[in-house]
């Protein structure tokens, strides 16, 4: 199978979509001429036009408020925020309007639309474009939020979720749009809410997202090396989120490590830790449940700091060796 890059894979889930759907359309801050900011829609205004690859004025408020219009018409637009941390300024449209239209008017009406968006730490762009703000919209009703892990579930999941009758956010990392995977020319669709295991292992459970995944496999392989086998679980959708083979795992193994990039408090991991505690899964635990999360802090500019400011292989072996031979 040929190989794409995770931005190559999301640019063609989206010429799919727009080629197979004259409803869909992109809207965004510099997404036409210059091709986005980290290069996912080059081409395409060449290939649509300036109708459907809508470059707009710096508002993100504009851009989510024109996607919730344009999708209560009929349409299905495909929203992109430059940075994830300039969601901040679409709450009020995401959180009292697209997730609650649905649902306020007993399905009548429906907000079929993706906010995609670039998170995370990792390029030096310190504490205002480095952020992981995927909790605040986990907690909204009436929101999907869906974190792919590599090029393969990017194009899938970002198809199903254009297909979507819901607003879906859709966060990339920026760290993952240039790294490689198999990825299928036909379009094909990764339904949402279906968490899946990345790796099978017998000692430690690891419950990763986004680009934690690949530094969880890549902390397997090491601990591999010392008869350690974790097995690593990517929920993949936050929300609606599919506890079911994340129970089934920790049954197994009777030890679980949550790891994702947001800051602890407050975090996703607070909610795995939770469904796990609360199932049946409990009765089979041999340790307590651990979550490591990035610290407490802004995204710190120095390239150092930085690094430390969130977790990374070598702390994923730590804790996770820890856990198995049972220094909690």
């Amino acid at each position: 199978m040929r190989e794409l890059t995770y931005a190559e894979a999301l640019r063609e889930g989206l010429r799919q979509a727009m080629t197979a759907d004259s409803r869909v359309f992109m809207i965004g801050e510099d997404i036409g001429v210059y091709g986005g900011a980290f290069g996912v829609s080059a081409g395409l205004l060449q290939e649509f036009g300036a109708e459907r690859i809508i470059d707009t004025p710096i508002s993100e408020a504009t851009i989510a408020g024109a996607c919730i219009g344009a999708a209560l018409t009929g349409m299905r637009p495909v929203g992109e925020i430059q940075f994830m941390d300039f969601v901040t300024l679409t709450m009020e449209q995401m959180v009292l309007q697209a997730a609650k239209v649905r649902f306020m008017f007993g399905g009548k009406a429906s907000v079929p639309m993706v906010l995609r968006m670039p998170g995370g730490s990792g390029t030096g762009a310190a504490a205002q474009h480095s952020e992981s703000l995927e909790n605040w919209f986990v907690h909204v009703p009436g929101l999907k939020v869906v974190m792919p892990s590599n090029a393969y579930e990017a194009k899938g999941l970002l198809l199903a979720a254009i297909d979507d009758d819901n607003p879906v956010i859709f966060i990339e990392h920026k760290l993952l749009y240039k790294t490689k995977g198999d990825v299928p020319e036909e379009p094909y669709r990764i339904p949402l809410g279906q968490t899946r295991v990345a790796r099978e292992g017998q000692h430690v459970t690891v419950v990763a997202t986004s680009v934690m995944v690949s530094r969880a496999l890549a902390a397997a392989e090491e601990l591999a090396k010392e008869g350690i086998e974790l097995e690593v679980v990517d929920p993949r959708t936050l929300s609606p989120l599919d506890d079911a083979p994340i129970i089934a795992s920790v049954k197994k193994t009777g030890r679980a490590l949550v790891v994702h990039e947001a800051v602890q408090m407050g975090g996703f991991g607070g909610e795995i830790v939770a469904r796990i505690a609360s199932s049946e899964a409990f009765d089979y635990l041999e340790a307590p449940v651990r979550r490591l999360a990035g610290l407490d802090i802004p995204i710190p500019y120095n390239r150092e700091l930085e690094y430390h400011a969130v977790p990374q292989v070598e702390s994923i072996v730590r804790e996770a060796r820890k856990l198995a031979r049972g220094e909690y």
